[in-house]
C-alpha cells in the first residue's frame, strides 16, 4: 500500500520516523512519501518537504507567514494528489493537519490521525473536525481516551505513549564537565522560544559557580543563536546538540520549556522546572482561549501541580534560584517519587510499532 504522511515539527519527525519502521515491518512493499524531516527520511520515506518550512509558533507568527501557509497548502494537495495514496496518516500539527483531512476526506481518502490536537485545552470545535473527517484516531495521553468517548462520542485507540519507546531503547552516555554537577536547560526548538526563553534564564547561571549549566541545542537552529546569548553571561556554559536524552540524565536538574520536554525529562527521572516566554499577544489571547490550569504535560497528566511552572514574568532570577535551591533538596525526591505512577500509566514498549500495526491492518 502506499501512505502519505504529513508532519509539521521535530517531535513530530520523531515519531514519524517511528512509523515508518512500524510500517515497513508490518507492509514490507509499502510506499511512503512525507512532509517531514531528516529522521523520517533516514527511516525510509520520500521526502516531498522539510518541516523547517512549516513550523510557524502562535497567532502573531501564523498572521505574519499566512500568504507562505496558503502556498504549502495548496502545494500538499498538489502531492497527495501526484502520489494518490490508500492512506494518510496526520501527526499533531492540527492547524494545518485538520484542515487538509477535510480536503482528503472529501476525495475519497481514508485518513488517520496520530498524536491527538490538545481540544481539550482550546479550539475544542476541531472535535467535530475529527469525529467527521479521521478514519481512526490515535491518541498517546492516558485521559485522552475516555475524553473523547465522553464529551464527544468520539472512538479513540490507546496504545500507550512513543516516547515510552525512546527512553527503554536508550542508552545514556554520562557527560561531564570538569566534574561539576549539571543543571541542563531545555529551551525548545524554535527560534522564537529560544530566544525569549534563553534571555530570561541566562542571568541565573552565575548564582550557581558549583555547577555547569548546559544548554540542550539542536543542530537546525543556527549556532550564533545561542552564542550570541551565552556572550551576555558572566558564566561558562555549554552547548551540546542533538543529545537531550544523554544531557538529562547527566543532570541534577533541568530547567524546561513546556511541551513534549516536560515528560521526557520526567520519564528520565530527573526534578525539573517549567519556564515559559513567549509574545504578550499569544499569552493574552491564551488567557482568553485557553481552558487549563496547566501548560506543563506532567501537571496535566497528573491534573495537579507536580512541577512549578513559570510564565512570562514569573521567569526571573529570584523565582529560578529559589527553585533550583528547592529541587536541589527534598522537593526533588518528592518529584521523582510522583514520576513513578506516571511512568506506569504511559504503557509499555512497542507503542510505535503496535500503533503502524494498526495502521496497516486497518
Amino acid at each position: 500500500m502506499k501512505y502519505f504522511i504529513i508532519s509539521g515539527e521535530p517531535s513530530g519527525d520523531l515519531h514519524g520516523s517511528k512509523l515508518i519502521k512500524g510500517i515497513f515491518k508490518s507492509d514490507p512493499k509499502a510506499k511512503i512519501a512525507f512532509w517531514g524531516g531528516d529522521l523520517m527520511e533516514k527511516a525510509g520515506g520520500k521526502l516531498l518537504t522539510h518541516y523547517n518550512e512549516l513550523a510557524f509558533m502562535g497567532f502573531i507568527e501564523v498572521l505574519l507567514n499566512i500568504f507562505k501557509i496558503l502556498k504549502n497548502f495548496k502545494k500538499c494537495k498538489k502531492d497527495i494528489l501526484n502520489f494518490n495514496p490508500d492512506k494518510i496518516i496526520y501527526i499533531d500539527y492540527p492547524g494545518f493537519n485538520l484542515r487538509m483531512c477535510k480536503w482528503a476526506k472529501k476525495r475519497g481518502y481514508r485518513n488517520y490521525y496520530y498524536i491527538s490536537p490538545q481540544v481539550w485545552a482550546w479550539k475544542e470545535k476541531r472535535a467535530e473536525i475529527i469525529k467527521k473527517y479521521i478514519d481512526e484516531f490515535y491518541v498517546v495521553l492516558p485521559f485522552e481516551k475516555n475524553y473523547f468517548k465522553k464529551k464527544h462520542n468520539i472512538n479513540s485507540n490507546y496504545f500507550g505513549h512513543p516516547l515510552i519507546d525512546d527512553i527503554e531503547n536508550f542508552e545514556p552516555q554520562l557527560i561531564s564537565f570538569n566534574k561539576k554537577p549539571i543543571i541542563s536547560i531545555l529551551p525548545g526548538s524554535r527560534k522564537q522560544e529560544i530566544k525569549k526563553i534563553l534571555n530570561k534564564v541566562i542571568d541565573v547561571c552565575k548564582y550557581f559557580p558549583e555547577f555547569q549549566f548546559v544548554i540542550a541545542g539542536v543542530k537546525h537552529i543556527d549556532s550564533k543563536i545561542y552564542n550570541n546569548i551565552i556572550s551576555k553571561s558572566d558564566s561558562k556554559i555549554e552547548i551540546i546538540y542533538d543529545n537531550t536524552y544523554s544531557l538529562l540524565k547527566s543532570s541534577k536538574l533541568a530547567i524546561v520549556t513546556s511541551g513534549t520536554a516536560t515528560l521526557e525529562t520526567a520519564l528520565l527521572n530527573i526534578p525539573q522546572m517549567v519556564c515559559y516566554v513567549t509574545n504578550p499577544v499569544n499569552i493574552f489571547l491564551a488567557k482568553l482561549l485557553v481552558k487549563i490550569k496547566f501548560i506543563s504535560l506532567v501537571n496535566l497528566i497528573f491534573d495537579k501541580k507536580v512541577i512549578n511552572e513559570f510564565i512570562q514574568s514569573d521567569v526571573n532570577i529570584s523565582n529560578i534560584k529559589n527553585e533550583i535551591n528547592s529541587l536541589l533538596g527534598e522537593k526533588g525526591s518528592r518529584i521523582k517519587e510522583e514520576y513513578k505512577s506516571l511512568r506506569r500509566s504511559l504503557g509499555t514498549k512497542g507503542v510505535s510499532e503496535r500503533i503502524s500495526a494498526h495502521i496497516v491492518n486497518s
